[in-house]
């Protein structure tokens, strides 16, 4: 059998890719091998960044948000003082929180979302003799029963996690070291927390660190550093010893009861040189895997999901050349880059044993943190939403990040703006997304230099713009756009638009570079 699309995996990643091709009408198959969606809580925050782009879906991020609860902020503490806190109401973003959300949970909700667009996950199925080609990828489906298919898949994507049988397949190295520590994982029910459960909390002590991460009121994750122990994988910690880690590194009068899910693990650092083999791809842990310090690996996964969506749509459908492909990459393999520095600065930083260094650590921190703009671009980057693509080939000139825009459309026809309030000619320098006050999404892509596509309710159109030859555009449809040229918004475009200050309102937009 032959297919345009298929997804191996089904987490929370293949999930979101399959969605972002249905919703632009592309066919497509996901396979996992497991029987079930995962039942553990794992990774446990949805960014801000992920909800926005969430919101492009059927039912748009509010059944996510629905089911979670918002964090507002950080605390760090050493030696039982508070350090500094980072706050998540400057994150610019109408999603401007941290959502805690259990992945069991957000698997349920994409999967609910899959079923209304008519797409079923295939589970208890195994891809297996995997050899991915020029052209594609041929396959083996195993099925729970015994039951095999041979298939042959115009495209493959491999989100099929850390141990990705679709990476072995390609040949792909990958990269990194195990940190020589062990840690623990402790989803329980706790009282006496002295802080709002709204913030998560962050202790660094003289014999390790420890967080404590609101789940909802009552229920927290903590984590922990240990000793490195011998056995290939760490021991499971018992619900007393975890008490233990807390009544030591923690807040005092704290009581924990209920254990929910209690692990031992390690710290893999690990990434892929190249996302693309042709016309195989990997996303999410399959490409990339790296401490949890940030919370970030799922929520970086989902966003590979979308960066890829709505290029290869594109490409299927002919309307791009498969070069736009190229671009995938080296986009996502930059945030990988940046992510996995980041966490695992903050794991070293986090765990100092020189007791020097840690008075100097807690110091700077206290100084640092006491800074608005530093605080702030802490949320931002935890956050996600200061990823952009002012380096790539794919979106020369992208990055800037406005809020407040109010929403008009205009109709586009021959290179003139026909619609409400029309101006001149469109030469849009950014790959974004723009939200109206109805939270419908319009994403303006572009090839180097120029708009190459736009989608519009439900229909990916051909603008058939380059560098060097603008030709008719037939029904584009675009939010917020008066007067814009190749540098970009000219300061008229927001007056035009009756809102040249950033603000957050019902009548405001933001954008969103995917």
């Amino acid at each position: 059998m032959k297919i345009p699309v298929l997804i191996v995996g089904a987490g929370p990643v293949g999930m979101t890719l399959a969605s972002e091709l249905d919703r632009y009408g592309i066919p497509v198959r996901i396979v996992d091998k497991a029987p079930h969606r995962t039942d553990k809580s794992k990774a446990m925050v949805l960014w801000s960044r992920t909800l926005e782009l969430l919101d492009r879906g059927v039912g748009g991020a509010a059944p996510f948000v629905d089911a979670g609860f918002k964090l507002e902020g950080v605390t760090f503490i050493a030696n039982d003082r508070v350090v500094g806190r980072v706050a998540m109401d400057s994150i610019p973003s109408l999603h401007n929180y941290a959502l805690a959300l259990p992945q069991s949970e957000t698997e349920r909700l994409l999967e609910e979302r899959l079923v209304k667009q008519g797409v079923r996950v295939e589970r208890d199925v195994e891809a297996t003799m995997i050899a991915p080609d020029d052209s594609g990828a041929d396959t083996v489906l195993v099925h729970g029963d015994g039951r095999k298919e041979t298939v042959r898949a115009d495209w493959m994507i491999g989100c099929d996690g850390a141990h990705s049988t679709v990476r072995h397949a390609m040949s792909v190295p990958f990269a990194g070291e195990t940190l020589l520590s062990d840690w623990f994982l402790a989803d329980v029910h706790m009282s006496g927390y002295p802080r709002p459960d709204t913030d998560a909390s962050i202790h660094w002590h003289k014999d390790g660190v420890l967080l404590i991460f609101p789940i909802q009121p009552g229920r927290y994750r903590i984590i922990g550093d240990l000793p490195a122990t011998e056995g290939a994988i760490p021991p499971t910690p018992t619900l007393d010893q975890v008490q233990d880690l807390v009544d030591q590194r923690g807040p005092a009068g704290t009581r924990l009861s209920g254990a929910i899910w209690l692990s031992g693990f390690r710290i893999n650092g690990r990434k892929v040189a190249s996302y693309r083999e042709s016309h195989t791809f990997l996303a999410g842990d399959a490409a990339h895997i790296h401490s949890p310090a940030g919370g970030q690996g799922m929520n970086t996964g989902m966003q590979d999901a979308m960066n890829l969506g709505w290029k290869l749509a594109l490409v299927i459908k002919g309307d791009a050349d498969e070069s736009l492909l190229d671009s995938y990459s080296p986009e996502r393999s930059s945030v990988g880059d940046t992510v996995l520095k980041a966490a695992e600065r903050l794991t070293a930083v986090a765990t100092i044993r020189n007791p020097v260094a840690q008075q100097l650590r807690n110091l700077a921190a206290h100084f640092a943190l006491r800074l608005t703009h530093f605080s702030s671009g802490v949320a931002e980057t935890m956050s996600e939403v200061d990823i952009h693509w002012t380096e790539s080939g794919a979106s020369r000139g992208a990055g800037s990040r406005w809020l407040g825009v109010t929403a008009s459309v205009c109709s586009v026809w021959n290179g003139k703006q026909s619609g409400r309030k029309s101006r001149e000619h469109i030469s849009w320098p950014a790959r974004c997304q723009y939200q109206s006050a109805a939270a419908r999404r319009y994403d303006l892509a572009r090839a180097p230099g120029w708009l190459s596509g736009v989608f519009v309710s439900g229909h990916w159109r051909d603008c058939g713009l380059s560098s060097s030859n603008r030709r008719i555009i037939s029904n584009a449809r675009f939010v917020g756009i008066q007067s814009i040229d190749r540098s970009g918004w000219t300061k008229n475009s927001f007056d035009q638009l009756g809102d040249s200050e950033p603000r957050l309102n019902s009548n405001s937009c933001g954008e969103r570079c995917v």
